[in-house]
């Protein structure tokens, strides 16, 4: 029975990630931080099948501890602090989690088993200020936010450590992924539980700031089929995950509203406070590599993602009352 180590298992990513290892056979150990409230709620069906245990990006020796007494096949390193305007207001606290707990990691793997296959969650936050339209696997980086510049580091130091010391290191450059399980700050979920609470008339309004920027946005149990894919290789290597579309905030939320019978500029209020110091304007993936070497192929749609978060938080708030 191969053994998967996932630190941020209580996020979106890593709750998809232990229910496909799970059904694949794989012993799941989930690494959290120490903190006063844990959330669980994401793998609470999980907790029966999958060992949680503490440990933090910041620490190198709890890392050490893991692996030595664990003995992952597979690490998948999907903590991060992600949240991109919380970057802004910690930058040191991003830099620290999101680039320097990648080479902790690393580290870790290197001492105690250099044979480990190691995934890290790379970003196409790296590419911001697009170089080349669509971004594929060469395209330069051009980070502009804090964790943008973060994600940059990790990957570089994944890709440093696979040619420096011969580790299975490999980077998956994975573009916006939402589903119902995303946090209430991201702008997707955002829009999908406000449908939902003005729909139900618990809300009037939703205030959101660019609708013309621009995503590729994809399903998140889709993508982590592609994490494991990227581990099953003969040699590591990094890999553009995406749809290789792009459609807007304000084209989000015509579908979401409309989905529940409503129209968005009824209710939908544009509000600077939301704007970022530096926008991102057009992300969108050339997924090329990832389809012929991987054969891997996205089973959601654009569409099908926004209604499915919309029904999920329909269903939540009647739950609620």
């Amino acid at each position: 029975m191969p053994t998967a180590l996932i630190t941020g298992i209580t996020g979106q990513d890593g709750s998809y990630l232990a229910e496909l290892l799970l059904s694949k056979g794989y012993r799941v150990i989930g690494m959290v931080r120490r903190s006063s409230t844990v959330n669980f709620e994401r793998i609470e069906h999980l907790l029966d099948d999958v060992t949680v245990l503490q440990g933090d990006l910041q620490d190198q020796g709890s890392l050490l501890s893991l692996i030595e007494e664990h003995k992952p096949t597979e690490v998948y390193n999907l903590a991060a602090q992600s949240f991109v305007p919380t970057s802004w207001n910690q930058p040191a606290l991003t830099g620290d989690v999101t680039a320097l707990g990648v080479t902790r990691m690393l580290e870790a793997i290197r001492f105690v088993n250099p044979k480990i296959r190691f995934y890290q969650a790379s970003s196409s936050e790296m590419f911001g200020k697009v170089l080349e339209v669509p971004q594929k696997e060469s395209t330069p980086f051009y980070p502009r936010s804090p964790y943008g510049v973060a994600k940059v580091y990790g990957h570089w130091i994944t890709v440093n450590y696979r040619e420096s010391f011969d580790i299975y290191a490999t980077s998956g450059i994975l573009f916006n992924h939402e589903s119902p399980r995303r946090g209430l700050e991201f702008v997707t979920r955002k829009i999908s539980d406000a449908v939902a609470k003005i729909k139900l008339g618990k809300a009037r309004e939703l205030r959101l700031g660019n609708l013309d920027s621009q995503r590729d946005w994809g399903f998140a149990g889709d993508y982590v089929q592609a994490m494991w894919l990227m581990l099953q290789q003969e040699k590591p290597d990094n890999y553009v995950i995406g749809m290789g579309e792009t459609h807007s905030v304000q084209e989000f939320c015509e579908i979401a509203f409309s989905h529940v019978d409503l129209d968005y500029k009824e209710y939908v209020v544009v509000d600077e406070r939301f704007y970022r110091p530096a926008e991102v304007d057009l992300l969108i993936s050339d997924p090329t590599k990832a389809r012929t070497q991987l054969n891997w192929e996205p089973a959601v749609t654009f569409k099908e993602l926004v209604t499915m978060m919309v029904d999920s938080d329909v269903a939540r708030h009647k739950k609620m009352g």
